[in-house]
């Protein structure tokens, strides 16, 4: 071969190779990637080429698939009650794409994936038409009803856990959307789309979980659990040696309280009464630090996946005395989800065991066989079963005796803490009114429930939260323990 045929057949054979190795690479190591863009329209027309399968509540479906007369799109995803749903389901657009568990658990509603490879398999033999599979949550209808009938026109949110097992029975969130309205990919679908995205209440957002709050008065809970747990308080019944008025460290600032009797109140009495310089010098006297560990046992400052994503509750790693005595009562930089207070509330009801939290209880075929079930896996240990039975005592003397009588059940033990925070600039802007709470019965507590409204009419102190807040959580509570 001469020297320019040898050439050629050399370039030849390096183009050949190199469009193998794109090849190849394409087809083994970008193939997910392409095969999930947001652009790939094919993702798309298979998304929605068969009925999809369902998201399941109670042993019924709360969506569904309406036929279409689309040539690229063959169904339309459909939902029951969508706005009292759409904080668990999330959406399922043609034109906007999906969120939450419509687009967490896609592979298995649309049947394409791997865990029902057998599935299409038999299909391709049996000339069945590709079905999707379900995914069956751990929501219980009535509870989520009671949240979110309760929360009515108000803005705000409602979280509640089963503590034995860290199953979320609800997840409500106000105001909220229909996701059918912009299911498909038309005119009418695209201009409620921008509505909502123009809306300055943010329907969109879910404030179970997405928005985080100074969880105020609530927090003192934590507080009281770092005091027990790191020895700084031995008796709740002992007077706790707190001037009147107290002064915040690094600061000539006094701790303003909003009730009465709180010089030198025992930490059972502060709890129930809502003491701020209590807690603030509990805070301080616990030391930054361990606030930080103890808060962090309860699942501050890290991210939770239930298996939607939820936003980071804050405990400040960094502050100085001062802020940690201000956080120590849940303002300052402390922030959280209601999520996160549920989780708070769930791990003292359930004797100091904290259960991760989830809303998948199992994964089923088209056949309704069982291709993936949760299993109940404990997180942490916040505190011990004598300290967190002593933080039970606390928050029932508070629905007893205190600020949160209007969460009292009849014939049921009920333990809680109301909280107002303050928001916004020097405090100017509306106050957030909070109650959490749990149920206990003879077996133990089958709920805990966290409830935050930011409305209009809350006002400072700790009343907000037992007026606007508490009414909500008794209705969730009694709707977990009817149906038990």
């Amino acid at each position: 071969m001469n020297k320019p045929l040898r050439r050629i057949a050399i370039f030849c054979g390096l183009l050949i190779l190199a469009l193998l190795v794109r090849t190849n690479w394409l087809q083994f190591v970008e193939a997910e990637e392409l095969n999930t863009h947001d652009r790939n329209r094919r993702v798309l027309i298979e998304r929605y080429a068969s009925e999809r399968g369902n998201i399941i509540v109670d042993g019924k479906p709360i969506t569904g698939s309406a036929k279409t007369d689309d040539t690229d799109f063959a169904f339309k995803r459909t939902y029951v009650n969508g706005p009292m749903w759409a904080p668990v389901t999330g959406y399922a657009s043609q034109a906007f794409g999906a969120n939450q568990i419509e687009n967490l658990e896609d592979g298995i509603l649309t049947g394409n994936s791997d865990q029902l490879f057998f599935d299409r398999t038999m299909g391709m033999f049996t000339g069945d038409k590709k079905k999707g599979g379900n995914v069956v949550t751990t929501l219980s209808g009535a509870a989520q009803q009671a949240a979110f009938k309760g929360l009515g026109s108000k803005k705000g949110a409602v979280a509640a856990i089963e503590p034995k097992t860290g199953k979320i029975l609800a997840l409500a969130s106000t105001p909220s959307y229909d996701p059918s309205s912009f299911a498909g990919y038309g005119a009418s679908d695209e201009k409620m789309w921008n509505a909502l995205e123009k809306d300055k209440d943010k329907p969109k957002l879910n404030r179970a979980l997405r928005e985080v709050y100074p969880p105020g008065s609530t927090f003192k809970v934590v507080t009281a659990a770092a005091a027990l747990e790191h020895g700084v308080v031995k008796d709740i019944d002992a007077d706790t040696d707190t001037p009147e008025p107290w002064k915040i460290p690094l600061s000539t600032q006094p701790m303003k309280n909003h009730a009465s009797g709180c010089e030198n109140a025992s930490l059972n009495q502060a709890m129930k009464v809502s003491c701020n310089s209590v807690f603030a010098k509990l805070g301080d006297e616990v030391s930054r630090d361990k606030m930080v560990e103890t808060a962090g046992k309860f699942g501050f400052n890290t991210e939770q996946f239930i298996p939607v994503r939820t936003s980071v509750a804050a405990y400040d790693k960094t502050m100085d005395r001062g802020g940690n005595a201000l956080s120590s009562i849940g303002q300052y930089n402390t922030t959280a989800t209601p999520l996160q207070m549920a989780m708070v509330t769930a791990a003292i009801a359930n004797d100091g065991k904290l259960m991760k939290p989830y809303m998948i209880d199992q994964l089923e075929a088209p056949n309704l066989d069982v291709i993936e079930k949760t299993e109940p896996q404990e997180m942490s240990r916040p505190v011990s079963q004598e300290n967190a039975q002593l933080l039970q005592k606390m928050m029932e003397n508070v629905v007893d005796n205190g600020t949160g009588g209007n969460a009292k059940i009849s014939g049921v033990k009920v333990g809680g803490k109301t909280g107002t925070a303050e928001n916004g600039f020097n405090n100017k802007g509306t106050p957030y009114a909070w109650f959490i709470s749990y149920a206990k019965t003879g077996d133990g507590s089958p709920v805990a429930v966290a409830v935050v409204v930011e409305d209009s009419e809350a006002r400072g102190g700790d009343i907000s939260g037992g007026g606007l807040a508490a009414p909500i959580a008794k209705a969730v509570m009694k709707a977990v323990l009817d149906k038990k």
